[in-house]
């Protein structure tokens, strides 16, 4: 589609647009509060999703201005660890795009290899179409995007989807933006491997792990939003936990601190049943104490505590 072009092919283009007022009119500064708002951190990130908005917003005014014709390209790579906000990203890109009239729907389609590849002859185009069928108008974010290519399996027909993605991308970049995603380095072989996909990539977007303190108030926002708080101990077991779980196998950056706080709430669980006599009031409901953190393995130490921990085992992929 072409995006905030006149729906009267006759009428004149404007002379000139005061971008500011776009930037307020098309909702892309809502988009990017919002972005502000809910993600903690990942602040090189924000910056070029605003470059890439900037950009956006001036391609749409160069063609209400009838300077261009031609949709850019807008495919996407997002490179980073597990955890680190990818998806939520992707999300909010999906809406940016759709403000701004670059998609026509603005929804997201989340998939992986195995909704895309078949695993016998034929089987894998009506996979892959589909999926793309799915996400026209919108936006297919590929997460571990390099897993579609595995040459060392000749009878795989991952090249097969490859194939079909690739035309899709060059094809219909008007009315589908591709996200592949992935750790930064198997994505780079990955895009060596198929440079067919790294000429239709516009935008690279790396996403740094969170630190130690950003990572905590990611875990207290968690639990606000399910109506739960950390006493002032179990708050300072959190801090302590954060970087003992970091130097762990299998860490996830917020995906890892998700998973601890769900089983923290478990013992917390586990501790009020077996430990109250008669009512329990909204406080102690609501509140995680020191020992439903502590209790935690990562807390034992060593490498062979690091291998056993409950922590550890639930982020395996």
């Amino acid at each position: 589609m072409s995006p905030g072009l006149p729906a009267d092919v006759d009428e004149a283009p404007p002379m000139e647009i005061d971008l500011r007022v776009e930037f307020v009119e098309s909702g892309v500064k809502d988009v990017l509060e919002e972005l502000d708002r809910t993600l903690v951190g990942l602040q090189p990130v924000k910056t070029r999703i605003r470059e890439i908005a900037a950009l956006l917003l001036v391609d749409r005014a160069r063609m209400r201005l009838g300077l261009t014709q031609e949709t850019p390209t807008l495919h996407m790579s997002f490179t980073g660890n597990p955890g680190t906000g990818k998806t939520t990203v992707a999300l909010r890109m999906a809406d940016l795009l759709h403000r701004l009239g670059y998609v026509r729907k603005g929804h997201l389609v989340s998939v992986t290899r195995d909704d895309l590849v078949g695993q016998y002859i034929g089987h894998t185009a009506p996979k892959t179409k589909e999926v793309l069928k799915k996400a026209m108008g919108g936006v297919l974010f590929i997460d571990e995007a390099y897993y579609l290519y595995r040459p060392e399996n000749e009878r795989d027909y991952g090249q097969e989807a490859i194939e079909i993605l690739l035309q899709v991308m060059e094809n219909h970049r008007d009315d589908l933006v591709v996200i592949l995603a992935g750790y930064a380095d198997r994505m780079e072989k990955f895009f060596e491997s198929n440079p067919g996909f790294r000429s239709r990539i516009a935008h690279h977007v790396e996403f740094p792990d969170y630190s130690d303190g950003e990572l905590l108030r990611i875990g207290e926002l968690m639990l606000e939003q399910q109506n739960f708080r950390l006493s002032p101990q179990a708050r300072q077991a959190l801090a302590d936990y954060i970087p003992l779980r970091r130097a762990q196998p299998h860490f996830a950056n917020a995906r890892s601190l998700r998973n601890a706080l769900d089983r923290a709430r478990l013992r917390q669980a586990k501790r009020l049943f077996e430990t109250s006599e008669g009512p329990v009031d909204v406080e102690a409901l609501s509140t995680l104490e020191a020992a439903d953190i502590r209790a935690s393995r990562v807390f034992r130490g060593g490498l062979q505590a690091a291998h056993a921990s409950d922590d550890a085992e639930a982020d395996r992929p």
